[in-house]
């Protein structure tokens, strides 16, 4: 799901990270507004617990292996505008620090994990948490969310490497999607496992559980 440097074409990068600066923006004037010291500081524990759950590296079948991307945890915790700068920080950390993903294409990877991965995963979470009360939808709305914050990420980083010439769309689509699709069920496990925990030993961390957001 990182891109790596030279793999997507300058307008493509351009484009990714002006509308993931603005994204950014947007969010952190949301979270100042709105939001007391307690909450940034649960942003950074949050940050950190996702930082080190994507250095845990899970096999799959075929050959590769996935990690937790944590967008879906950080939206349903925090909310999608704090969520949103917590992936990002999460991010740029690994691209400077640890080469994971390249700096050309970090506003790419932005835009894909923390703009759309968050903020879809926030949508189809509240969306099925519409639909009852109980604690057995709530439950469903976090790994529906979280498995389809993996697949809509990865079609959206197939678009880019389609358009920026590199593969085919339909070579990059089956790659990207297909594989993020198994992926997804790693995400959809391990966040339901973590929210799970909160839930019962600090429920009232998880923010979107009070409407409050």
């Amino acid at each position: 799901m990182h891109i790596p440097d030279g793999f997507v074409d300058i307008k493509t990068a351009v484009s990714t990270a002006v509308v993931s600066a603005g994204g950014l923006a947007v969010a952190i004037y949301k979270v100042k507004k709105f939001f007391k010291a307690r909450v940034i500081a649960t942003m950074g524990i949050i940050a950190a617990l996702i930082f080190a759950g994507q250095m845990i590296n899970f096999t799959i079948p075929g050959g590769t292996s996935g990690h937790l991307l944590g967008g879906a945890l950080a939206a349903i915790i925090l909310g999608p505008h704090a969520g949103a700068i917590v992936i990002a920080v999460v991010l740029i950390v690994q691209c400077f620090i640890f080469m994971d993903g390249g700096v050309s294409a970090l506003g790419a990877n932005i835009f894909n994990m923390a703009i759309i991965g968050v903020y879809g995963s926030f949508l189809i979470y509240m969306l099925i948490g519409k639909l009852s009360k109980s604690k057995v939808n709530f439950y469903i709305s976090v790994a529906a969310a979280a498995w389809l914050s993996v697949v809509i990420a990865s079609i959206f980083a197939a678009l880019e490497l389609g358009i920026s010439g590199i593969y085919p769309m339909a070579v990059t689509m089956k790659a990207m999607v297909l594989v993020h699709m198994v992926i997804g069920i790693g995400e959809a496990l391990i966040t339901t496992a973590v929210i799970a925990f909160i839930d019962k030993v600090r429920p009232d961390i998880i923010l979107t559980r009070k409407g409050s957001i």
